[in-house]
């Protein structure tokens, strides 16, 4: 059965977030075609008026934010203009014309990287601007840190006038099925997986990953954030106000438990098949030490993780597979 939440636009539905926000929205009854979609040859998300006039047009009653430019270290260090310019573009556009076509409910997607390279762990969102961000994705978290601070803006000036309420939600390091399996441009967990299954594919005895293999990181399949996105969307305006604080207003989303890289390499290629040797490249940046999240606020609004690492890294390995058998990789 169907359930009628109003027209509901979806800003990056082809990438890995916002496809499984699709999927959550469809799985929790909501009518597939009350989603609308623009991929990039329709809608340019930099361009301020095709922005403004799309959202005019169709008069969503929901936002969901997903559309971003993404990357690893190696995209954030050679393109951080890039990081920083488009990426502040689509947020300013997508958000104030939000609230021009009379936009309630909008739900922005961050980035953990939007921290103190060495903030205290684990990581709670009062951290925010409290240090030195992380050099090699500086840009790209500025840029985050921006809309965060837009939509707190817009609360804290036309919630009480205009009923809007514009929410940050905060994920740690995503993975899962629709990622971005770029040999250069993408995050840590599909870059491994690619990697390995070409080494085992050729038969490669040695398989290189950049850095120590000492950062801890923490790790998210995609659909349980998709599942935290509809969460904090839906949440009654009190129990959220309740819960955050007007220039504290974003919601950290992770599992609560993180792993080395050199233990994320040895699990994907475990689960991959791979059975040569890992070496790790001590030339290459590691990143930020650690970055595990505190997600006791969002635990005490009442969601949880169900997707543990091994069976969610297998899932994507399965996603992967099918893509290259398509070439759609």
């Amino acid at each position: 059965m169907s359930v009628s939440r109003g027209v509901i636009f979806v800003a990056g539905h082809r990438g890995m977030v916002g496809s499984a926000i699709c999927r959550q929205l469809i799985s929790q009854g909501t009518d597939p075609g009350a989603i609308v979609t623009r991929n990039r040859n329709e809608l340019d998300l930099t361009d301020q008026l095709a922005v403004r006039r799309l959202l005019w047009e169709i008069r969503p009653s929901e936002v969901y934010l997903a559309a971003a430019k993404v990357g690893g270290i190696f995209a954030n260090n050679n393109y951080p203009a890039d990081f920083i310019g488009i990426n502040l573009a689509i947020q300013t556009n997508l958000i104030t014309a939000s609230f021009e076509a009379g936009v309630k409910r909008l739900l922005f997607l961050g980035s953990s990287c939007i921290y103190p390279r060495l903030a205290r762990q684990p990581i709670t969102e009062d951290s925010l601007l409290t240090g030195p961000l992380e050099g090699t994705n500086e840009p790209y978290a500025v840029a985050k840190i921006a809309g965060i601070k837009l939509c707190e803006s817009m609360n804290r000036q036309y919630g009480a006038s205009h009923g809007i309420s514009y929410r940050s939600v905060m994920p740690t390091n995503l993975y899962g099925p629709g990622d971005n399996y770029h040999p250069e441009n993408s995050h840590v967990v599909p870059a491994l997986i690619r990697r390995f299954h070409e080494a085992k594919k050729t038969g490669l005895p040695l398989v290189v990953v950049w850095g120590s293999g000492l950062p801890r990181r923490e790790f998210l399949y995609v659909d349980d954030l998709a599942r935290a996105c509809l969460h904090v969307m839906n949440l009654p305006d009190a129990a959220y106000t309740a819960s955050t604080t007007p220039m504290c207003s974003h919601i950290n989303v992770g599992c609560g438990h993180d792993i080395t890289i050199k233990e994320t390499a040895q699990l994907i290629a475990s689960v991959v098949g791979y059975e040569g040797q890992i070496q790790f490249d001590t030339t290459k940046p590691d990143g930020t030490p650690r970055k595990l999240l505190d997600n006791s606020r969002i635990s005490r609004l009442g969601w949880q993780p169900t997707m543990g690492l091994e069976q969610g890294l297998t899932e994507t390995y399965e996603d992967f597979l099918e893509r290259a058998k398509h070439g759609t990789i």
